[in-house]
This record gives C-alpha cells, sequence and structure tokens, in this order.
C-alpha cells in the first residue's frame, strides 16, 4: 500500500531557473530530486505510476493487471500510454506522482489521503491459501483446521488482529509487511505450495494471482470481513484510480473512462485470478461523500 514520506525540508521556498526551451528546474522537495527538469504533462499522454517488478500489479513488460488496465484505459481516452516506474515502498509518491514524472495510478485505497481518487471500482480483502492435499475445510476463524499447521501472516497486518483474538498467534510465521525486494512477490504462496508453512494468509489479487500460477493445487478462500467484530481488523478495502491532488477535472476523466470499461476491467481481474466483489461503503474507511455519489 502507497504510504506517506515525512521530509525535512532545508529550503522552504521554490527556486526556479529558467533554460533556453523554457523549463523549469524544481528545488521543491515534494516534486523531486532538487535540480532536476521537472515534467509538464501533456494532454495527449496517459503516464502511469507503476512498480517495475511487483506482479501481479505491474511489471516492466507490462504482464501485471494494472498493465492491462491501463493500456484498455488508455486507448479508451485515445491517449498514448507510458509508465514510470519506481519500487512500491517508502517514497514512491514522492519519486512519482508528486514529482510531475507520472500522473496516474490505477489501483490505490479510495480513502487514502495523499490522493485524489476515484469512486472504486472493485473491493478486494485478504484470502486464506493452503494446499488442496491438505484436506483442509476452512470457512471462517473458528475452523478447526486453522490450528493444524503453521499460518503464514504479513507481521502486523490488519489481519493479525484477528489471530490473535482467536487465539492463533502459536502458529503464525510472520513475514515482512514492506516486500524485502530480494525477495519474489510471490513468497508467502511459495512457501505453502513448498511445504514450509501449512497456511498463508495473504492480501487477495497476491494469494489469488500466485495460487492460480501455481504447479501445486492450492485452495483460495475469502476471509470473512473482520471490522464489525473490530475496526482495526478490516481486512477489505475498497479499490480506486488516483490523481494528485486537486486535479479534479483529471480524477474525473479517469473515474469516467474506468465506469465505462468497468464490465472489460472485471474481466481483466477474472483473468489473472484476483478475487474481487463489488464496492459497499460500512464507514469511513471505504469512502466519502463524493465516492458514494
Amino acid at each position: 500500500m502507497l504510504r506517506k514520506l515525512l521530509i525535512s525540508v532545508l529550503l522552504g521556498a521554490v527556486t526556479t531557473v529558467v533554460l533556453a526551451d523554457d523549463a523549469n528546474i524544481a528545488v521543491n522537495p515534494d516534486e523531486g530530486k532538487m535540480g532536476e527538469v521537472k515534467r509538464v504533462p501533456k494532454d495527449n499522454e496517459f503516464k502511469v505510476c507503476a512498480d517495475q517488478n511487483n506482479l501481479p500489479y505491474s511489471n516492466s513488460a507490462g504482464e501485471g493487471f494494472e498493465n492491462k488496465i491501463a493500456e484498455l484505459l488508455a486507448k479508451d481516452l485515445g491517449k498514448e500510454l507510458s509508465y514510470q516506474y519506481w519500487p512500491d515502498r517508502f517514497g514512491f509518491l514522492r519519486n512519482t506522482l508528486n514529482a510531475y514524472r507520472c500522473d496516474y495510478l490505477i489501483g490505490t485505497n479510495t480513502t487514502y489521503d495523499a490522493l485524489n481518487t476515484t469512486k472504486p471500482y472493485y473491493r478486494a480483502g485478504h484470502v486464506w491459501v493452503y494446499r488442496k492435499d491438505k484436506g483442509y475445510d476452512i470457512k471462517d476463524w473458528t475452523s478447526p483446521d486453522l490450528r493444524k499447521g503453521i499460518i503464514g501472516v504479513n507481521d502486523k497486518s490488519p489481519v493479525a488482529v484477528a489471530l490473535n483474538d482467536n487465539d492463533l498467534m502459536a502458529n503464525a510465521r510472520p513475514y515482512r509487511i514492506q516486500r524485502d525486494l530480494n525477495q519474489k512477490p510471490s513468497e508467502l504462496i511459495d512457501d505453502v505450495a513448498d511445504g514450509k508453512i501449512d497456511i498463508a494468509i495473504a492480501w487477495g489479487p497476491i494469494g489469488g494471482y500466485y495460487a492460480k500460477k501455481s504447479d501445486v493445487e492450492l485452495v483460495v478462500v475469502p476471509i470473512p470481513e473482520y471490522e464489525n467484530t473490530k475496526i482495526t481488523g478490516k481486512t477489505y478495502w475498497n479499490i480506486s484510480g488516483g490523481v494528485r491532488k486537486k486535479e479534479d477535472e483529471r480524477r474525473d476523466e479517469l473515474e469516467k473512462a474506468i465506469f465505462k470499461n468497468k464490465d472489460k476491467i472485471l474481466k481483466i481481474l477474472d483473468d489473472y485470478g484476483i478475487p474481487h466483489s463489488d464496492p459497499t461503503f460500512n464507514n469511513t474507511l471505504d469512502g466519502y461523500k463524493r465516492h458514494k455519489q
């Protein structure tokens, strides 16, 4: 998930130098590196911020489901698709969208307040993943089979709340919540297939995609929403497109294209094995007034 980065600002103002071609060199830390030529977005480009090695979302070969959604939207808008790639970790927004190196995010949390987001077009949650040959029957947190093996889970993720509430922490094996770039994005699901852990609790797009690609037959079970039990254990989130703050016109254009092509977008999700449901608005974490209209 995209995160904010607190920046220590040594310079209190923006200084610009006009070059021969009238480009501006920005030294505002919110707009990229000091002394770097600031890109001015063009009307005919659809420049997307993405991670170059983060399947199933995106990669530099254009193989991710967000790559395919971007292709669909660019074509609908009659614009030329291009990317600014950057690892989706701390500093992602600072080095991409807020540096004006790109203008669109294909998928983000609807209420991520660092962005101006469209109405949500799908909802994603967490899943249990396990080998079919285990014979498990897991439907909810009270299922006895959850106590039979090692459960892999991203440390300090929301599902840890339900694990703790249901006395399952003794079964848990923690994985880093921020992916180690030396490890494949499929690490958690690979460990299930290889028998290193018995059950994975994974973010739905990760679990569904890599389970579908696995050479071992894996079972993917959506985890029931836990927010009604404890809001800090919320496991489902609405997903929207995003642009820079205050760029309402760009947001509305993106939103119109998304919903014009929503059936095709959902087909892409299905093709990639991404579990999804319709957006819902149970609390303010799911969207604000404009998202619900």
